[in-house]
């Protein structure tokens, strides 16, 4: 019913469609990407990350007089994306990177590349855009073999960002000679702005329209808020979701920062399955390599981040709590003028109540 439907309406329209996946990073992707499309065309996208088997068609559902599309596509077993990609029949098609994410249901990288892949069943003569960077694509790019543009800092490829200065909240860069500033921080922010970058050019829309869409570009609530409090304290609010990836990102950005206390606050990480205790680990030994003077973990399987903290002789503050709302007592106390806290855990670990009460002290 549902997809029947959906694909007679995409039939209706001769329109570019642009289809992104990837572990991390689809949801900011896509509305980098939106906003240089919709600098030339009437665009529809994907509202939040309706990605899933309802709300990509229920997206297509609501074409009306619209130029361009932009959808993204999530999945957690294979088939999804088949399914999904055979509906919208996308002209371009990004593969933003690919993770550890879902690894609990498809048991390798290996596998999850090949659940990506699916994108391109929808429509053999797609352009592909892949970031280069990423170990698995990068490998395997003769798996791939289609129209392929690929994007990336460090190896050679199509489209490259360089010159790249970071600012706690934007990075500035070239791309081949025109400078860029993209209003969000982190290396992350500079593959979505070079994907959007590559998808300007496949659709034709000037130099000038793509910079203004990337510099135009905001994050939505929950994803690297700045806050400053009554305290003085800078509160980074990422609490919409976190991944492996995202967190490595976050805590570099913050460590790299010139603030006189760095802190993490991080809740758990949820759906790794049997891989959960290993990623937690990771996270530990990575945090006692870097400039981070405290860190605030919330949760059951943050256990493992502490161990390994102190396993690495990480002598700085540690404390954990096993609900977000225990800390708040905590952290009031705590929290001092010229802090930078960030707090990142899973959308279901509920930081964004601790990022609220924050707010008001």
């Amino acid at each position: 019913g549902l997809y029947e439907i959906a694909k007679f309406k995409r039939n209706l329209y001769n329109i570019p469609v642009i289809a992104i996946t990837g572990s991390v990073g689809k949801t900011s992707t896509k509305d980098i990407v939106a906003n240089v499309v919709s600098k030339k065309y009437k665009t529809l996208k994907t509202i939040g990350n309706n990605n899933n088997n309802i709300g990509l068609p229920f997206t297509i559902l609501r074409l009306k007089d619209h130029e361009a599309m932009v959808l993204e596509m999530g999945m957690n077993h294979f088939g999804e994306i088949k399914l999904l990609t055979s509906i919208a029949k996308p002209d371009v098609c990004i593969i933003t990177n690919i993770g550890t994410s879902h690894i609990g249901n498809l048991g390798s990288r290996e596998n999850i590349l090949k659940a990506k892949l699916e994108i391109l069943e929808g429509n053999p003569k797609a352009k592909v855009i892949i970031n280069n960077d990423n170990d698995m694509i990068h490998n395997n790019l003769d798996k791939i073999n289609v129209n392929i543009k690929t994007i990336g800092i460090n190896n050679k490829s199509n489209y490259m960002a360089t010159n790249i200065v970071d600012e706690i909240f934007s990075s500035k860069f070239k791309i081949k000679d025109t400078d860029f500033e993209v209003n969000a921080p982190g290396e992350a922010f500079i593959y979505n702005s070079l994907v959007a970058y590559a998808v300007g050019k496949e659709l034709n829309i000037s130099d000038e329209k793509i910079k203004k869409g990337i510099e135009t570009f905001k994050l939505p609530s929950n994803r690297l808020e700045k806050i400053i409090n009554k305290t003085g304290t800078t509160i980074i609010n990422d609490t919409y979701n976190c991944s492996y990836d995202s967190l490595i990102n976050s805590i570099d950005m913050i460590s790299k920062s010139n603030y006189k206390r760095k802190l993490l606050m991080i809740g758990d990480i949820l759906e790794l399955g049997d891989y959960s205790e290993d990623i937690h680990r990771k996270i530990g030994s990575y945090i006692s390599n870097k400039d981070i003077d405290g860190v605030i973990l919330v949760g059951n399987e943050v256990k493992f981040i502490k161990d390994e903290l102190i396993k690495n002789n990480f002598n700085k503050d540690i404390n954990i709590f096993n609900n977000e709302s225990d800390s708040h007592e905590f952290l009031k106390n705590y929290l001092k003028e010229d802090d930078i806290i960030l707090l990142k855990g899973s959308n279901g670990m509920k930081l964004f109540n601790t990022a609220e009460y924050l707010r008001q002290i």
